[in-house]
C-alpha cells in the first residue's frame, strides 16, 4: 500500500480506541501507534472493554470525553450500525460497522473489514479471487462486512455457509449486483463441494471450537484463511491436515486498521513493516 506524504504533527493529542468484549487480546493499539509513529500523527489509542449490554453507553461516554473515533470489534458491530447517524455505502450493504468517526454532526459509520481482507488475500498472499470458488463460513458481523467486497472481486462461486440457513440467506440477499449473487448453505450441505478459498469469519477460534465442515471443502492448492489471528485455531488445524495453504487474519487486521487510520487521519501508513513487526513478537 502506497504511503501518502506524511502530515505535520498536531499540538493536541487526538484520542482513539478499540471497543469490544473481550478486548485484552487486541493488537490494535500497537498497530495504530506504529502507524502514528510512521506518519507523525499525535494520537493516543487504547483498548476499551464495554459491557455486553453497555456498548451505546460506552461510546457516548467516549464522545463526551472528547475521543475522535473508535474501532469496533466482537460482538458490537451490529450495535455500532444502529448507533451511527450516517453510514457509508459499504456499511449500508453490510449492516455492520467496525470504524466510527465522531463528527460535529453525528457519528459516521464505516466498515473497513472487506477492504482489509481483499488487500491481504490478493496483495500480501498473492491469491486472486476472480474466477475462484470461495466459501465464507459464518453469518455474523465479520461475514457481513466482507461479503460484498468479495463479490466485487467476481469469484466463480461465493457460498455463505452457516449453522442457520436463514442468516446466510440474509447476507446473500444484500447483494448489490444481481448478476453476481452468492449462494447460502448450511454446514451440512457442504458435503461433496470443493473450494479454492475458504474463509472462516466465525468467532469459533476464540473458544477453540471446531466447525462442523467436511474435510472435502479444501480443494487442491486451497487457501484456508481464518480471520482470527495469534493462535492456531481448530479450523486452521483441519485445513492444514487436508493439505491447504493456511493463513491467519493478522494481515487483514493490519490492512483494515490502515483503512480506518486513513479515514481518521487522511494519510495511508505502510502496512508490511507493521505485519512483520507483530509476527516477530
Amino acid at each position: 500500500m502506497m504511503a501518502d506524504k506524511y502530515a505535520e504533527p498536531l499540538n493536541e493529542v487526538d484520542r482513539y480506541a478499540v471497543v469490544g468484549n473481550p478486548i485484552a487480546h487486541s493488537k490494535s493499539p500497537l498497530i495504530h501507534m506504529e502507524f502514528a509513529r510512521q506518519t507523525h500523527q499525535n494520537i493516543s489509542y487504547e483498548r476499551i472493554l464495554a459491557p455486553l449490554d453497555g456498548f451505546e453507553a460506552t461510546v457516548l461516554e467516549l464522545i463526551k470525553q472528547g475521543y475522535k473515533g473508535v474501532n469496533v470489534t466482537v460482538p458490537f458491530k451490529f450495535k455500532a450500525y444502529d448507533l451511527c447517524t450516517t453510514h457509508s455505502p459499504q456499511v449500508q450493504l453490510a449492516g455492520a460497522v467496525n470504524t466510527m468517526i465522531f463528527a460535529d454532526f453525528g457519528i459516521v459509520g464505516h466498515n473497513t473489514d472487506g477492504d482489509g481482507l481483499i488487500e491481504d488475500i490478493t496483495q500480501n498472499l498473492k491469491t486472486p479471487i476472480r474466477d475462484k470458488r470461495v466459501l465464507l463460513l459464518g453469518a455474523g458481523g465479520a461475514a457481513e462486512g466482507v461479503f460484498q467486497p468479495l463479490l466485487v472481486e467476481h469469484p466463480k462461486l461465493l457460498v455463505v455457509a452457516n449453522r442457520t440457513l436463514q442468516k446466510a440467506e440474509k447476507i446473500v440477499s444484500k447483494s448489490s449486483d444481481k448478476a453476481w449473487q452468492g449462494k447460502a448453505s448450511t454446514f451440512e450441505d457442504l458435503n461433496n463441494q470443493q473450494f479454492d478459498i475458504v474463509i472462516n469469519a466465525t468467532s469459533t477460534g476464540l473458544s477453540d471450537t471446531a466447525l462442523p465442515i467436511p474435510d472435502s471443502v479444501f480443494a487442491e492448492n486451497c487457501l484456508a484463511y481464518d480471520m482470527m489471528y495469534g493462535r492456531e485455531t481448530p479450523f486452521m488445524q483441519q485445513a492444514r491436515a487436508n493439505g491447504a495453504r493456511v493463513a491467519d487474519g493478522l494481515g487483514m487486521l493490519v490492512e483494515q486498521a490502515a483503512e480506518a487510520f486513513y479515514l481518521w487521519r487522511g494519510v495511508h501508513p505502510e502496512t508490511q513493516p507493521v505485519i512483520d513487526m507483530i509476527r516477530a513478537l
